[in-house]
């Protein structure tokens, strides 16, 4: 069993330290987003003081560059990491993408779906030296100078890992890619009426139904070694949950509860700008249900009972201050019941 630490996105900025500690710690990699820094930078800086650490985007958002600008960034990341790259991607929303990138939006699945076949393309066109021919719906990429083929190196493409929340992402996930990336807005039941069945379906339909799909969950965490901290760690998850269901696209987690309301009253006081609002629409039911609460020596154990049959790697994800024994706890719970196979 895999263990991943998600950086704060306090931390990305110069990812080091974090780096450094994470894997002295014994985590097996650490994760990188796309909110306030850039991912692929933040990896690269990583990978300058590790050894070891498998180093992942989760996510950079794919409509925000071209298919061959992420080709070459992923392709000279592989090369510079000797291999540990993870190329987490992912979609964001409508307004973002138009709106703050001032890309295109359009069925973003099949988008999707077409992006990952044209990033194979490109790599398969780089190793093999035949001609770029990839014209799809979205994207087509025919012209590749030898002057512009990269150099080769021994490591391969890096694995291909697609996050979403809906049916249809996820069902792009299992047809194209090698892994899925939960989002941090799930729930247990979410996970096993919705996503695993259409990971499952998209996975029929790739070129490879048995090739394995290593699914990566960051559940939420609240945990602290004290009352105070365990509250504070509470709140911050609170206004996470909060942000995520102001978003109508992740309403359907909501709705599987019956807590589609919720999402309205969310969404309208997002639209007003009043964000202070949102988390104390956050009860303990639905808390609880996003999140596992514990402290941090329990916190594996209940990570165990409740996704160890649908996880095959862990994230860690707080997003909040903790101190390096938060993580080195629960870090050692995890590996503790993994070789029993509680959580695989």
């Amino acid at each position: 069993m895999k263990i991943h630490l998600a950086a704060p996105v306090e931390a990305q900025r110069d990812p080091r330290p974090l780096a450094r500690r994470t894997e002295a710690a014994g985590y097996d990699g650490l994760w990188l987003s796309e909110v306030r820094h850039d991912p692929f930078l933040a990896a690269t800086l990583a990978a300058t003081v590790t050894d070891r650490l498998e180093l992942g985007t989760s996510i950079a958002v794919a409509f925000a560059r071209s298919p061959m600008s992420t080709a070459v960034l992923a392709h000279d990341l592989q090369a510079l990491t000797g291999g540990r790259l993870l190329l987490g991607l992912g979609t964001q929303v409508r307004a973002h993408i138009t709106r703050r990138f001032s890309m295109p939006w359009s069925r973003p699945a099949a988008r999707l779906r077409e992006y990952v076949l044209a990033l194979r393309a490109i790599w398969r066109a780089w190793e093999t030296g035949d001609r770029l021919d990839f014209a799809g719906e979205f994207y087509t990429h025919t012209l590749m100078p030898p002057a512009f083929v990269p150099e080769p190196h021994a490591f391969g493409p890096a694995p291909v890992l697609l996050a979403g929340v809906g049916p249809a992402l996820t069902e792009v996930a299992g047809e194209v890619a090698d892994g899925f990336l939960p989002h941090g807005f799930t729930t247990e039941r979410y996970l096993r009426t919705v996503t695993r069945p259409a990971l499952h379906r998209g996975r029929e339909r790739s070129d490879d139904p048995h090739a394995p799909l290593t699914v990566c969950g960051a559940p939420m965490i609240v945990t602290g070694r004290t009352e105070q901290e365990e509250r504070a760690a509470a709140t911050a998850v609170r206004a996470q949950i909060a942000f995520y269901g102001s978003t109508p696209a992740y309403r359907p987690v909501l709705e599987l509860h019956g807590w589609g309301e919720l999402g309205d009253e969310l969404h309208t006081l997002s639209r007003a700008d009043r964000w202070t609002d949102l988390p104390v629409l956050i009860d303990d039911d639905v808390l609880q249900a996003f999140a596992v609460v514990a402290p941090p020596e329990h916190v594996a154990a209940e990570l165990a009972r409740r996704y160890g049959d649908l996880f095959d790697r862990l994230t860690v994800s707080l997003p909040y201050p903790v101190e390096d024994e938060v993580l080195d706890r629960i870090a050692a719970g995890v590996r503790a019941l993994a070789p029993a196979g509680a959580i695989s």
